[in-house]
């Protein structure tokens, strides 16, 4: 058995609060064994934020339900998730549920959940959220089945050996189709994927859900004035048009399960009857072993099937000791396992960082093993360095609870820590691990941005770190050629948000563009070129004369300054500064004012003045000299070339190769591969800005894209009069 998988015929179902494991803590509210940390994932627009808010009005945690076309959703508290009615942070919120039957009916449960972004753009968002989550909800569109980024965070859920469950929202839709979805999930995402309930009724007559494995009849009753919300579940019977399609489908769940638990298999072989709590319990080692997964009809705006779910994660997903143990890095490079435990020391990860405009900076922390009080020190590896930590809040999206202590499986955020970046590693000092950080794709868009006035500039500075440290997808830098401060993030949606951010938090105002492209400039042929600086103005003049030659230099060799001076015609003091005045010219090119690359430049001959000659004269007469050269040596300009790599569903292959042809690229190689086709090619820098919304918009957003610097290659000279054109930089005076 792997060490990313748990042994399945290890698991206990503790009912009795003095039954629980010696790794809680006495004074522990929450045992390990009643606590569920979960995410909920899936496609833009699936229904991820209005289930969040239907299990927290459920639970008890608010008492009005939020709505996310109506902008009172509690987990979008951002502004900008409010206007577009779209979640871009992942938002942590903690709740208890007690479950309406099941070994632990009655028992109050700790449920930890992370509602994340379904955007692709914010990708990285549900990467570091997988990082922490024990069990995970996957909500799929009852219409539209399973769509491309419910593959990405599938896909995710999968990385991190992730345990899910999975809810089939809309049921109320038209075209609604519980059994086309549990089957598109089979296709596309291999998933070993099967009902817990059925369906009673689809779209307007979306009645009640068939639970297979009790064999009985959920009916929602919001119509009824008792109870409007269907917060009492009523049961009956199965009713009887449904009995043979529930028989049926139960077998077939308890043919899928029997893998996974003996007494099921031998009961089964046998034709012998399986109890509810047989079955339940053989679920939930199926689900936990990550080789089956339930799925749940509902429709989380209707309210219909919610609460049925959190009965699903309480009785089927794993409790923070039924994952295997994280694995750290000790100081001394050796992997170690992390128990869970309160009574170990400490050991956690600050998985998200957020600026809170009344508290200051929230580092989001799971605990892994040991206690965390308020008050106490906490060590970074990374640093070396122990911080306090003055606050410690559990989270409700955008409210707080002030705790004291927290235990190991806990989510919680803490306040007071400075020196900290996602990723890092909060434990006790003689501890000093370091636990796997999350990983994140690299930006695929960039944009440059400039201050509107001198005051906001330093402002825009302070604002940009800080949002880095929130966002690890985000990556800004200077621009040694133009000068300009250029954004690069996970697609245009998510630089447009950090560019509000900007303005609404942080007050500062910023214009936006497209980057400029740091052309190059470099020669096809050899040539010679004279300089000379001469200056006579009464008293000490100035005196300095080179002869160059200059020649093409191999690829990615850069500038090469021989000295071939002989018989002492420069004397040796003046070769450094000619050589400096070569390299200051190549800063500056002769076509577009661009810098110079790959040319070998020989100092072969010059003259000197016994009293006038100076360095400046001859750093001036390098200058010069350079630019004479370079002007007869057939100079060109050259363009940044990336080395793409699109991967799509086969049937968009042919779009998106004749897209790369109308942007001057060369495809280099195709491969299909498990139905996906993976297109090679170069193409110019220039035509790539928007690129990879623009491939998400032919292909339906099934495709993605990778860009990586390749080469630089000569532009051709139908562009070449544009850019010389626009050029922000003059071409050097010779």
């Amino acid at each position: 058995m792997s060490a990313t998988e748990f042994d399945v015929s290890k698991l206990t179902i503790v009912t009795d609060k003095s039954k629980v494991s010696s790794e809680n803590a006495k004074d522990r509210p929450f045992p390990l064994e009643w606590t569920r940390n979960i995410g909920i994932a899936a496609h833009i627009d699936a229904g991820k934020t209005t289930t969040s808010e239907r299990i927290l009005y459920y639970s008890g945690t608010v008492h009005k339900m939020g709505e996310v076309h109506e902008g009172t959703a509690v987990t979008d508290w951002m502004e900008q998730e409010r206007e577009r009615g779209i979640t871009i942070t992942a938002s942590a919120i903690s709740c208890a549920w007690l479950a309406s039957w099941g070994p632990w009916k009655g028992i109050k449960q700790r449920i930890n959940i992370i509602d994340t972004p379904g955007h692709v753009d914010f990708t990285a968002e549900v990467e570091r959220s997988m990082r922490v989550l024990d069990g995970a909800v996957a909500v799929f569109c009852a219409v539209a089945g399973v769509q491309p980024q419910s593959e990405t965070v599938w896909r995710q859920a999968n990385k991190y050996h992730v345990p899910r469950v999975a809810f089939v929202n809309k049921m109320d839709r038209t075209g609604a189709d519980f059994l086309r979805a549990v089957s598109e999930m089979r296709e596309k995402l291999k998933a070993n994927a099967h009902p817990l309930y059925l369906p009673i009724g689809k779209e307007d007559g979306f009645v009640g859900l068939v639970d297979l494995v009790q064999n009985v009849a959920y009916y929602f009753t919001e119509s009824t004035k008792e109870d409007p919300l269907g917060m009492t579940p009523d049961i009956r019977e199965i009713p009887d048009d449904m009995k043979d399609d529930a028989k049926k489908w139960r077998d077939g769940l308890i043919e899928a399960v029997s893998d996974f638990d003996d007494v099921i298999a031998e009961k089964y072989l046998g034709g012998e009857e399986i109890t509810t709590e047989e079955l339940m319990l053989a679920v939930r080692k199926a689900t936990i072993s990550m080789k089956f997964f339930g799925a749940i009809p509902g429709s989380a705006f209707k309210k219909k099937g919610v609460q049925r779910l959190l009965d699903c994660v309480v009785n089927y997903l794993p409790n923070p000791m039924e994952v295997p143990p994280i694995r750290g890095v000790d100081s001394d490079g050796k992997e170690i396992e992390i128990p869970v435990s309160d009574n170990s020391k400490l050991a956690g990860l600050a998985f998200k960082l957020w600026t809170d405009p009344f508290v200051g900076r929230l580092v989001f922390y799971r605990i892994y093993s040991g206690k965390l009080l308020k008050g106490t020190p906490v060590y970074n590896p990374r640093t070396r360095r122990s911080e306090r930590v003055s606050r410690l809040v559990l989270m409700r999206a955008m409210d707080r609870e002030e705790i004291d202590i927290a235990y190991a499986g806990d989510i919680c955020a803490v306040v007071g820590v400075k020196d900290v970046i996602t990723g890092d590693t909060f434990c006790d000092e003689d501890l000093d691990v370091r636990l796997e950080p999350p990983s994140f794709p690299e930006p695929v868009i960039s944009m440059s941005v400039e201050p509107n006035s001198k005051g906001d500039q330093e402002k825009m500075s302070i604002a940009l770190q800080r949002l880095v440290a929130e966002d690890p997808t985000l990556k800004v830098k200077t621009d040694a050629d133009t000068g300009q401060t250029i954004l690069s993030g996970m697609g245009e949606l998510h630089l447009d948000i950090i560019v509000d951010r900007m303005k609404r938090e942080f007050k500062v105002e910023a214009a936006v563009g497209k980057p400029q492209i740091a052309y190059r400039e470099t020669i096809l042929s050899a040539a010679e070129g004279e300089g000379k600086f001469i200056r006579q103005s009464g008293g000490k003049g100035q005196y300095g004369h080179c002869v160059l030659k200059v020649e093409p230099n191999e690829k990615g060799q850069g500038i090469e300054v021989i000295n071939e001076i002989v018989g002492g015609v420069i004397p040796k003091e003046f070769i450094k500064p000619t050589t400096d005045g070569i390299m200051e010219a190549c800063n500056n090119g002769v076509v577009a004012g661009y810098p110079v690359v790959d040319v070998k430049v020989r100092i072969v001959d010059g003259s000197f003045h016994e009293v006038d000659s100076s360095e400046l004269a001859f750093k001036m007469a390098g200058i010069f000299g350079f630019k004479e050269a370079m002007k007869k040596a057939t100079p060109i300009l050259l363009e940044p070339i990336m080395a793409v790599e699109v991967t799509t569903p086969e049937e968009y292959q042919g779009d998106l190769m004749g897209d790369i042809n109308r942007r001057r690229g060369t495809i280099q190689g195709i491969e299909n591969k498990n139905g996906a086709a993976i297109v090679n090619a170069h193409v110019p820098l220039e035509n790539l800005f928007g690129y990879v919304t623009d491939i998400r918009s032919l292909s339906k957003g099934r495709a993605s894209a990778s860009i990586t610097p390749s080469h630089f290659e000569q532009v051709p000279a139908s562009l070449l009069a544009k850019i010389v054109e626009t050029s922000s930089k003059a071409p050097a005076r010779s």
